[in-house]
């Protein structure tokens, strides 16, 4: 396997089918790779590893908690939104230790996902990007599939959630790419033509 950090995936991918991760984390590294190309500051290393172990910690908590509190009001204050977070910090220094990564470079990353979702202010510009590509990933239209699941909205009503968060949460380079997604997504799903339409 030619694939960058493939002893990273296969070591975190016993904690990938929790909450569709094996489909979200692939694409939100996607994102942090686009990202990257836009910021040579940043240390490409720290974001793609941190982005690639971000949610591993859902695997090992409630899992019935994940839906029933994880997700609608209160959700980013919720104890399995914070336990997943602290999970996954506690993990990702195992792996990366195991493989033999630099130890600065384990505890920058775990830090960065120990408060992924709930921590208002970025960090570093490492932890800005690894928030941006977590939720640039929701823009595409597998991220829009499963947000609709987890929150009981149709695409419509999904997509038009999403739109507000990419002024109020975005880096300018990400708000520009989760512009283009979310027309893309709006586009693919034919929402305009579905609007109205009874579910």
């Amino acid at each position: 396997m030619s694939e960058r950090h493939a002893d990273l995936w296969a070591a975190a991918r016993p904690y990938m089918r929790a909450r569709k991760n094996d489909v979200h984390i692939p694409l939100a590294y996607g994102c942090a790779e686009e990202l990257l190309a836009h910021h040579p500051e940043a240390d490409a290393e720290v974001v793609l590893q941190a982005v690639l172990l971000h949610d591993i910690g859902w695997a090992v908590v409630d899992q019935q908690a994940i839906y029933r509190d994880g997700f609608g009001p209160g959700m980013w204050e919720s104890d399995v939104r914070i336990a997943h977070e602290r999970e996954g910090a506690r993990l990702a220094r195992e792996l990366l230790a195991t493989l033999g990564r630099d130890p600065d470079l384990v505890e920058e990353v775990a830090a960065i996902i120990d408060g992924h979702d709930t921590r208002r202010h970025a960090l570093s510009r490492n932890d800005e990007l690894v928030k941006d590509a977590d939720r640039l990933s929701r823009f595409s239209i597998a991220g829009v599939s499963m947000g609709c699941d987890w929150f009981g909205m149709t695409p419509g009503e999904y997509t038009d959630h999403l739109a507000p968060q990419v002024d109020a949460h975005f880096t300018d380079t990400a708000a520009r790419a989760a512009r283009r997604e979310l027309a893309h997504t709006r586009r693919a799903l034919r929402v305009e033509a579905l609007a109205g339409v009874p579910a």
